[in-house]
């Protein structure tokens, strides 16, 4: 008996050491360490500001009493503009305008503007033509009626170009007869500027105080 048991405690011995080994393992591997890793904690961002340094000249730091005042350079006056008023003087174009016959109707015009007229046959671009017969001639103050027409007085015009007038349709149509007919039509014209009204001084006026 006392050999079996002096054999047997080696074996038990030995059989403990591979539990405990083979139990730590399993334990290592089952539940492996685990690792905490602590990020660092940032702190907020720092300004800095740089300044340009200038060769052979120290920094100097001033406290808030001694802070340097700067002295605002005074700003030569401007003096006034001198006004020159021109001695050229412009003349007043005298408001006139006139009632005119040309062809068999008649036009109110004016100095400086422009008027379409019936074709004037014969005429060509920058043709200077005179209209004699002027029925009246009006100005600010008074008045030159004719009877029929005002003697001496003309109205100078420059022909500018011969055209045609915006196409008119003309539409025929008789019922039960199958007839229709579309024609369209364009008046011929001639374009012509005022240039002046001259010769109206002579012949008796109208005035507003005689009225």
């Amino acid at each position: 008996m006392a050999s079996c048991s002096a054999t047997s405690a080696p074996s038990l011995c030995s059989l403990l050491k591979l539990n405990c080994r083979v139990s730590s393992a399993r334990q290592n591997f089952l539940l492996p360490p685990l690792s905490v890793s602590r990020k660092p904690i940032l702190s907020p961002p720092s300004l800095s500001f740089a300044f340009k340094k200038i060769p052979g000249i120290a920094p100097r730091r001033f406290s808030e009493s001694e802070a340097p005042e700067v002295e605002a350079e005074p700003v030569p006056e401007s003096e006034p503009a001198q006004i020159v008023e021109s001695s050229i003087e412009v003349p007043k174009r005298e408001e006139v305008f006139a009632v005119v016959v040309i062809g068999s109707r008649q036009y109110i015009v004016f100095p400086g503007r422009f008027i379409h007229t019936q074709r004037l046959k014969g005429a060509t671009a920058d043709d200077k033509i005179i209209l004699n017969k002027v029925l009246l001639v009006g100005t600010k103050t008074s008045t030159y009626i004719g009877k029929p027409v005002v003697p001496n007085a003309a109205v100078h015009a420059v022909i500018e170009e011969q055209g045609l007038n915006k196409k008119v349709t003309v539409f025929k149509y008789k019922k039960k007869k199958k007839y229709r007919r579309n024609i369209g039509h364009r008046q011929p014209n001639t374009r012509i500027r005022i240039t002046g009204i001259t010769g109206y001084q002579d012949s008796p006026a109208v005035t507003l105080d005689s009225l």
